[in-house]
C-alpha cells in the first residue's frame, strides 16, 4: 500500500512530463521538453524503492513505444510536424513520453494489475484521447479520422502488454522511499 503522498507525486511527475514533451514538441522545443521529462523521470527513479525492476519496466515501455509509434509513422497513420532526427523512427520526445508512461504502471495504474481486458479497453479509449490532445497542441498530425482507429487498436494491445510486463517485473519492495 502506498502512503498518501506517493500516488499524487507519481501522477504529478507523469503529468508534468507529459505536458513538457507534448507542449515542447508542439512549440518546436521538443528537446527542451524531453529534457525536463527526463529530469522528472530521474526524480521518480531516485524516489522509487526498487530501481532495478522499475528501470526494466521503463525501458520496456520505451522499446515498445518506439516500435509501435515508428510502425505507425511509417504506415502513414500520423506524422510529427517537428520531424524526426532519424528517418523512419519516432522522435526521442515520444520515446521519453512512453518512458514516463512506464512510471505509472507500479503506481497510478497499479490497480490494472492482472486486469488485462480492462487495460485493453482503457488503452483503446485512452490512447487516442491522449494523442488527440497532442494533436491539439501541435505535436502530431493525423492522416485522417480513420487513423484514430489504428491508434486505438495499437493501444488496445500496448496497454495490456505493459500491464503484463509490470506484473512480471513486480518490485521487491513497492513504492517510494
Amino acid at each position: 500500500m502506498f502512503s498518501r503522498w506517493q500516488l499524487p507525486v507519481n501522477l504529478a511527475l507523469y503529468q508534468i512530463g507529459w505536458l513538457a514533451c507534448v507542449l515542447g514538441a508542439g512549440a518546436g522545443r521538443a528537446w527542451e521538453g524531453a529534457g525536463l521529462a527526463l529530469i522528472l523521470l530521474a526524480a521518480h527513479l531516485i524516489l522509487v524503492r526498487d530501481r532495478g525492476s522499475e528501470l526494466k519496466l521503463i525501458l520496456a515501455a520505451a522499446i515498445l513505444g518506439l516500435v509501435i509509434d515508428s510502425l505507425q509513422l511509417n504506415a502513414g497513420v500520423f506524422r510529427y510536424p517537428g520531424g524526426t532526427p532519424i528517418a523512419g523512427l519516432a522522435p526521442p520526445w515520444i520515446v521519453v513520453l512512453w518512458m514516463q508512461f512506464g512510471t505509472l504502471l507500479h503506481f497510478g495504474l497499479a490497480w490494472l494489475s492482472g486486469r488485462y481486458l480492462l487495460a485493453g479497453l482503457l488503452g483503446f479509449v485512452g490512447g487516442p484521447l491522449s494523442f488527440f490532445a497532442g494533436e491539439r497542441a501541435g505535436a502530431i498530425e493525423f492522416a485522417s479520422l480513420a487513423a484514430y482507429a489504428a491508434l486505438a487498436v495499437a493501444w488496445a494491445v500496448a496497454m495490456p502488454t505493459l500491464v503484463w510486463l509490470g506484473d512480471r517485473l513486480q518490485p521487491i519492495e513497492a513504492g517510494y522511499r
